[in-house]
């Protein structure tokens, strides 16, 4: 098995561990990966971490096994189409980036995430990178489409123009350049990616969850929308928190918790 789980306490990493390939994703590892994030959306782990052992996050989808595929075996890439209507869609080429999780994911970059991996890293909600992290559309030389959701989700991290360029020329893009563009949420020594993701995870894990995650929703959902659309969507999500934790958290302050931006003790 590729895929391991590390669980401690309301926090999972979930590590790709194929580190010969550089992380590239095969399909035991895609499956593989889906049923890990199916295992942590069923559990009582409140937030999870990706991250790629050996250096590499992921260098997108296994082109070596691509390239190996017969005619018929290639024609079964259309398995992986999405169904009429509203039933559940098949795992993506890269495993979980058709998934809606309910709970946060955090990407933890060390190395390469290109190709199909950055498409994998911008499906978790927030990247954390090494300083020797590097993200790319590597697949544009060999004539390989964003089927992962990167066309989707790059613009609305960077804006229109940004993604059309990074997509278009599919050159480098380095762990500074890709914080300053809103690609990535924290840069971090070499090593470190992993420890300060998870750092992360346990922060998000201790907050009164049900606000949380309202919160997250609201981010989610209201994209695109009308302003007052939107302000329905985050009052309605909001609501049933403010009932079962905001009273209850107004109580714990008045009586002396969190002052002055305290975060400690809550």
């Amino acid at each position: 098995m590729t895929i391991e789980i590390e669980k401690n306490q309301l926090v999972w990493t979930i590590i790709h561990n194929r580190p010969e390939a550089r992380n590239a994703m095969d399909p035991d590892s895609a499956d593989g990966l889906v049923e890990a994030f199916e295992a942590f959306e069923k559990s009582d782990a409140r937030v999870a971490v990706l991250w790629g052992a050996g250096g590499s996050f992921c260098a997108g989808w296994d082109l070596k096994y691509a390239a190996s595929l017969s005619q018929d075996e290639r024609a079964e890439i259309n398995n992986l189409d999405f169904p009429i209507g509203s039933a559940p869609a098949p795992r993506g080429s890269l495993g979980p980036t058709r998934m809606e999780l309910s709970k946060p994911v955090i990407a933890a970059v060390e190395g390469p995430a290109v190709a199909g991996g950055m498409e994998l890293a911008m499906w978790c909600d927030i990247r954390v990178v090494a300083e020797n992290a590097y993200f790319g559309v590597f697949c544009r030389r060999w004539g390989i489409p964003l089927s992962d959701g990167g066309a989707v989700r790059l613009p609305r991290l960077v804006g229109q123009g940004k993604a059309l360029e990074i997509t278009m020329t599919g050159r480098k893009v380095s762990a500074q350049e890709s914080y300053q563009i809103g690609l990535c949420e924290k840069i971090v020594p070499v090593g470190d990616a992993r420890s300060s993701a998870e750092a992360m995870a346990h922060e998000i894990a201790k907050f009164p969850q049900q606000a949380m995650l309202a919160d997250r929703r609201s981010i989610y959902e209201t994209h695109g929308l009308s302003v007052r659309e939107a302000l329905k969507i985050e009052w309605a999500n909001g609501l049933t928190a403010v009932r079962n934790e905001g009273f209850d958290g107004a109580g714990r302050f008045a009586e002396g918790l969190g002052r002055h931006g305290d975060f400690g003790d809550i």
